[in-house]
This record gives structure tokens, sequence and C-alpha cells, in this order.
């Protein structure tokens, strides 16, 4: 076990390197747009499953299947199908697939029917009824599930990277760290990635929340 000395060094270390940074800038930009992928087509699915029942009746079930896989089973598969530099990316987007579009779909099946009612009752179009009535009841959750799906994003695109080791990420410099048994470093390397998850989350929960207050 490397003392916190020892980290820190190894970390001063490698943050006077280039190749550090870049791997850092590379492991955000696949982790991030898997998430957003992910965000997306979450949002997107629950809709439809939400308007049409046998698009929830053929997605259900693949859903399901998503949860109940462990994470390392799916990176082993998508080897077969993926390249190294984007698998992260995929399976960054399988994790949060699920967790969004639970939660939209939920927000929208528990919308008050009273409103909706009101809403017809006043001849208000879709697009001002989705704004003004449904937005408002799904974004508590969705902003909840959002973030939890942040963290889930980030440790199953590092994991990704530390197994399928993709040139300039932080995946593969921590599986290095490992294969040449220099402890500090994967300790370094652990604590970057920590302390990355958790200021991403908090600069996407502070843009999300100051945008909510904001409009609702």
């Amino acid at each position: 076990m490397p003392s916190p000395l020892e980290t820190l060094k190894a970390l001063t270390t490698l943050s006077r390197t280039v190749d550090f940074y870049v791997a850092v800038l590379l492991s955000l930009l696949r982790i991030i747009s898997g998430y957003a992928l992910g965000i997306i087509v979450g949002i997107i699915g629950a809709v439809l499953s939400y308007r049409f029942m046998w698009f929830k009746a053929f997605f259900s079930p693949i859903l399901k299947i998503i949860k109940a896989v462990p994470v390392a089973s799916f990176i082993i598969l998508a080897l077969v199908w993926f390249k190294s530099s984007t698998l992260p990316i995929f399976i960054s987007f399988l994790m949060v697939l699920p967790m969004v579009w639970s939660s939209v779909e939920s927000g929208l099946l528990n919308i008050d029917k009273k409103y909706l009612e009101l809403a017809r009752i006043y001849n208000l179009s879709a697009f001002k009824t989705f704004f003004e009535i449904k937005l408002p009841f799904i974004m508590p959750s969705f902003i909840s599930t959002a973030l939890t799906a942040l963290g889930f994003a980030w440790k199953s695109g590092i994991a990704a990277e530390v197994i399928c080791r993709p040139e300039n990420s932080l995946g593969n410099m921590l599986q290095s760290a490992k294969l040449y048994i220099s402890t500090p470093d994967v300790f370094a390397i652990t604590a970057v990635v920590a302390l990355l998850s958790i200021l991403l989350e908090m600069l996407i929960g502070r843009v999300v929340r100051g945008y909510t207050n904001d409009k609702y």
C-alpha cells in the first residue's frame, strides 16, 4: 500500500506529462458522448413507449436484459463488434439508456390525468401541453436519474477502457500501471478518476438545476 505522500508524488509526476492530459480529455469525451447519447435515446424511447403499446412491448424485455447483464459481460461481448476507441462510448450509452428510459416513462405515466383533461378542455396544443404540463412533472425525477446515471456512465466507461485499453485513455494508463506493479500510479490515477467523476457530477448538476430553477 503506497503512502499518501507516495501517491501525491506519483500524481505530480503524471501531471507533468502531456500524455496524462490527453488521456483525461479523450476519456472525458468518450464517456460524455456515450452519456449524452444515452440521455437522448432514452428520452425518445420513453416517449415512444408512452405513446405506442407495441413499441413498449417490443423493447421492454430488451431493457430488462440490459439491466440484468453485468457490465463486464457487455464489455467482453462488445469487443467483438466495436473498436477499442468506441467501446467506452457504447458501454456508457448502454448503462445510461435503461435508467433514463424508465425514469421518463414512469414520469409520463404518473402525470395527473386531471391536468391532461384540463389541457383538452382549453384546447392546448400538444406542444404547450408537453412543455407546460408534462415537462414540470417529469423534470424532478429526470434530473435525479440523470445525475445518478452520470456516475454509472463514468465508472462503466473507465472499466471498458481498462479492459479494451484504447490509446490515450485513463483506463489504459491504469491497466499499464497495474501490469508494471506501479501501485502509487494505480492509486494516483484512481484518485483522478474519482475526482473527475465528482467534479463532472457537480458541474452538470449545477447547470441543470440552474436551468430548471429559471424555468419552473
